[in-house]
């Protein structure tokens, strides 16, 4: 599915009164958030704001105590593909108990409903490594990389279906800076296409002036949501503890674009 060919023209995420609980503690607080096609939102804020706890959410990784999460105009359930998301949570630092090269692991995102794996040969597998710098290291095992080489695999592995929306979190994280700008680049082009992009950022960094708005978490509450220039320069220490998704969220059955 191309990014144009949307299930709607209504906002492709949309979340209303959305609140999470983790070990009994209200971590995200009654967020309303909607989202529109082709936008390029940040999501910023402190160490332990809930950033990531917004994202896995959104996409069903985590369940909602109370509100209601859309992607694409459908319902959010928790465990289950969402066709047209492309997923990026952070990673572990244990990739140990993966012995895939990186054309293996792009080539999984193409695992159908039906679980037909899918050719590490199919031209997608190719065009989607090429996009993110990753093409001559395409047969080394992602246990041999570093861990911002392992990030623009599963960059690589979200994008190999076209999704329609693309969620991604740190996506610089561990990348040096000539990468990250032709990763930005890479989003500016998707983005432009129409695909829309909902990324967690420490530092807007290359990508300030593409960033259609700033969404600004503060101890699990929403506290700006407009101009990047606009947000508010919050505490920089933490709120509550966030574990960091762990990399088979991003390969497990569970989350993989359908």
């Amino acid at each position: 599915m191309s990014a144009g060919d949307g299930a709607g023209d209504g906002p492709v995420v949309e979340l209303v009164g959305a609140s999470v609980s983790r070990a009994g503690q209200r971590v995200l607080h009654d967020i309303d958030l909607s989202i529109e096609r082709g936008e390029l939102v940040a999501l910023l804020g402190a160490n332990g704001s809930g950033k990531s706890t917004l994202l896995r959410a959104a996409v069903g990784v985590l369940p909602l105590e109370s509100g209601t999460a859309h992607l694409l105009g459908r319902p959010v359930s928790q465990g289950r593909a969402h066709d047209g998301l492309g997923y990026v949570p952070q990673e572990s630092a244990d990739t140990g108990s993966i012995p895939a090269t990186a054309r293996e692991t792009v080539a999984s995102g193409l695992l159908s409903a039906r679980r037909w794996w899918p050719s590490a040969r199919d031209p997608r597998v190719d065009a989607a490594l090429e996009a993110v710098g990753m093409a001559d290291l395409a047969g080394r095992p992602i246990t041999r990389m570093s861990s911002g080489q392992r990030r623009r695999v599963m960059i690589a592995r979200a994008l190999v279906r076209d999704p329609e929306l693309l969620v991604l979190d740190e996506p610089f994280s561990g990348v040096d800076v000539p990468t990250q700008q032709l990763i930005a680049e890479l989003f500016r082009e998707l983005s432009a296409r129409g695909t829309t992009l909902l990324v967690v950022l420490h530092e807007t960094g290359p990508l300030t002036g593409d960033i259609s708005r700033a969404v600004v978490l503060d101890h699990g509450r929403m506290v700006h949501d407009g101009p990047v220039s606009e947000r508010p320069h919050l505490d920089p220490g933490h709120g509550h503890p966030e574990d960091a998704a762990p990399l088979d969220e991003c390969l497990g059955q569970e989350i993989h674009p359908a």
